[in-house]
């Protein structure tokens, strides 16, 4: 005869798995509306002249910081079960906060130089967590989150040059255009094994040629010197 503790138990994994799942959909829904909060900030980078744009952005550290904390909350929660059988529910939410986060810092919101970038430790330490971690069995991030994160930034600065020169900051693009070329090379470096990264870093090359299309156009236009770019 079969034992009935035998599906007792199983019922209580199954409810304690769901217990689990309903906890971090309702953190990762808080991050969520965080997030549309930040990048509501971080976008009057588009339409706010350069001269006005500090004070403009002067919420988006604490915003971000708000994303962080509920990561770190996220963190505190899923560390103590299995990484991977969990992790595809809060990785887009990584993403988007480190993609957050490197365009907080490349616009100068934080007290660093504008134009700079976040490495993979240097995320890890502003967001209090551990870094592609492969011994146990904590939240972290991964490598892949972070490129990940480095294409959608890439997108939203080939947007950028566009609408830097709208706003007359034709200084602007000929910055983007050299940090983007600069990342781009080194993910041509990259042998992607991750099919999603894949083809997000070979869309890397359109962003490129967006962002040196304004470039050319501004040069022809004699609005920045020929070798500027």
């Amino acid at each position: 005869m079969i034992d009935p503790a035998i599906f007792e138990q199983l019922q209580a994994n199954i409810d304690d798995d769901s217990q689990l799942r309903e906890e971090v959909r309702n953190i990762l829904q808080k991050r969520e509306r965080q997030g549309k909060m930040t990048q509501s900030i971080l976008s009057r980078a588009h339409s706010v002249p350069a001269a006005e744009l500090k004070e403009a952005l002067r919420p988006a550290q604490s915003s971000i910081h708000e994303q962080i904390q509920t990561i770190q909350e996220l963190s505190a929660v899923v560390s103590k079960y299995p990484y991977y059988k969990y992790n595809h529910m809060w990785t887009r939410h990584t993403q988007e906060t480190i993609r957050a986060l490197t365009f907080g810092v490349w616009l100068g919101v934080y007290d660093r130089e504008q134009g700079t970038l976040l490495t993979i430790k240097e995320v890890g330490s502003f967001m209090n967590v551990p870094v592609e971690v492969k011994d146990r069995d904590v939240f972290h991030i991964t490598t892949e989150e972070y490129l990940l994160a480095l294409t959608d930034l890439i997108e939203e600065l080939a947007r950028l040059a566009v609408n830097s020169v709208t706003l007359g900051d034709n200084q602007r693009p000929l910055q983007i255009s050299k940090f983007v070329k600069e990342l781009h090379a080194g993910f041509q470096i990259l042998n992607m094994k991750n099919d999603v990264l894949r083809r997000k870093s070979d869309g890397i090359k359109y962003s490129v040629k967006k962002i040196e299309d304004v470039v050319y156009d501004l040069s022809l236009r004699n609005l920045i010197p020929r070798n500027g770019s």
